[in-house]
């Protein structure tokens, strides 16, 4: 293990797999790979904000150039968030569910609201208190609600009443083989972060960082979960489930709203809601949640989702703002004109799964072969060997080996000074490709393990076979 405060990482290297979402293409989805033993909150979230995500105990960064289904990371601005109008009407729905008819008359005679408080909740719309005001604690009573409605925060754990949740969600939605879901499978896709867990005082108030499943029981029954990175600035959608006998209540966009209530509440300021995929007709809804930022690639600076940016994606696959300010190119230029390849058959599809493993697995979270060095891919974003050893001394970068059990420079290798940053058969070489794309502040922090990851560090056996990614 690394020591304290030190994420400890084993870099697998530029691989292509099989995209999980057009499925057209067997080597379509280019990513670099990354196993992580343990990942501190604040190196993930700098690596997300360069374009990464985590899938069980690995991390990923898609190569959006090369993708024929580009990944784009996006983020919702929580404190400037504005429901739309059929957000609040599933809000509201839910809510008359909880309480029922009945309780509703009833309250309003023995519980009158005052004419001020009326006329506020009619000219503006306060989510945080619509979410709470049907759960348990927050009900008067008497009388009593139809239903009871609680929410908690906790420890990703496992627990057979998550599983059964899980399992019947993989079943009934995604319909999976029941033979293929398996409860090693849930704990090392969604019980099993590497993200270390603390709380933070942040503003005079404790603030949880790691990762969590938000809860939410009707009757003191589990009908719904999501997966959630807790990050500094953010909260990181990871998964959501829920029961089937749900669907009529949208709840899908009531857990959207309740994490991007806990963004504001908890002081996260963000709310990333997963990758973006454009062609993918059934994602676009996370554009709905406004006002959305979407990563630029090249630069890492945010940039609005907006009716221009669409317009982009829609003419060209790849798209970076910087780029096309910098050449000169608009809404209408066109793949060829901006020198983007075609892939063929990328063209949109109703695919919308997500959250797995991008080898195209559920939850066998070992990667495909390791596939070419890292420099000789135009990679967006990631710097060339001489930028490297600019932004950083390559010999301070830490490593820890079975021989020696703690982190050491890497420049006590013996053979450290017999390469080059640009010569990737060479350990200087290897650590040059590796802080390239992790960005040299996480690149000065973190732990390089030493040999990769055995068998043993895997979810599954290697033998499953290809099925589908799932949806967040």
């Amino acid at each position: 293990m690394a020591e304290k405060g030190l994420s400890s990482i084993a870099a697998l290297g530029y691989m292509n797999n099989r995209c999980g979402y057009c499925k057209r293409t067997d080597d379509g989805s280019p990513s670099y790979f990354v196993f992580c033993r343990s990942l501190t909150t604040d190196d993930y979230i700098d690596l997300m904000n360069r374009g990464w995500r985590r899938s069980g105990t690995y991390i990923y960064k898609p190569d959006v150039l090369h993708a024929c289904c580009p990944h784009y990371t996006i983020r919702l601005d929580a404190q400037q968030f504005k429901p739309a109008k059929d957000q609040r009407q599933a809000l509201n729905r839910w809510s008359k569910h909880i309480l029922g008819e009945k309780y509703i008359h009833e309250a309003a005679r023995l519980h009158p609201v005052s004419k001020e408080e009326k006329s506020r909740r009619k000219n503006e719309f306060d989510l945080v208190h619509s979410l709470h005001e049907c759960e348990s604690a927050n009900v008067k009573r008497p009388p009593q609600p139809e239903h009871t409605f609680e929410v908690t925060l906790e420890p990703d754990t496992f627990t057979e009443e998550k599983y059964a949740l899980y399992a019947n969600y993989q079943r009934i939605v995604h319909r999976e083989e029941p033979k293929s879901i398996t409860r090693k499978g849930f704990k090392g896709f969604l019980c099993s972060s590497p993200l270390v867990r603390e709380e933070r005082n942040v503003s005079g108030r404790p603030q949880k960082l790691g990762s969590y499943h938000q809860c939410y029981r009707v009757d003191g029954r589990l009908v719904a979960m999501g997966v959630l990175d807790l990050l500094p600035d953010c909260v990181s959608a990871v998964y959501f489930m829920y029961f089937e006998d749900l669907n009529q209540w949208n709840f899908g966009k009531l857990g959207a709203l309740r994490e991007t209530a806990l963004a504001v509440e908890g002081g996260y300021k963000y709310y990333y809601m997963g990758f973006y995929i454009h062609s993918c007709i059934k994602m676009r809804y996370k554009a709905d949640y406004r006002p959305q930022y979407i990563l630029d690639p090249e630069t890492f600076a945010w940039t609005p989702l907006d009716d221009d940016m669409k317009k982009r994606l829609e003419t060209r696959r790849y798209v970076s703002r910087s780029r096309d300010q910098r050449m000169g190119f608009d809404a209408n230029t066109t793949p060829e004109e901006a020198g983007v390849k075609r892939i063929p058959g990328t063209e949109e599809h109703e695919t919308s799964d997500e959250t797995a493993p991008p080898s195209g697995k559920k939850r066998k979270t070992r990667p495909p072969k390791r596939e070419k060095s890292l420099f000789k891919v135009k990679m967006p974003g990631v710097m060339a060997p001489e930028e490297v050893e600019a932004s950083l001394d390559l010999g301070d970068m830490l490593l820890q080996t079975h021989i020696v059990p703690y982190p050491v420079p890497a420049r006590y290798l013996v053979s450290w000074e017999r390469g080059t940053a640009s010569d990737t058969t060479s350990m200087k070489g290897a650590f040059a490709q590796v802080a390239a794309v992790l960005g040299p502040n996480v690149a000065k922090r973190v732990v390089m393990a030493m040999p990769p990851p055995t068998s043993d560090d895997y979810d599954e056996d290697d033998d499953e076979e290809d099925e589908e990614e799932e949806e967040d």
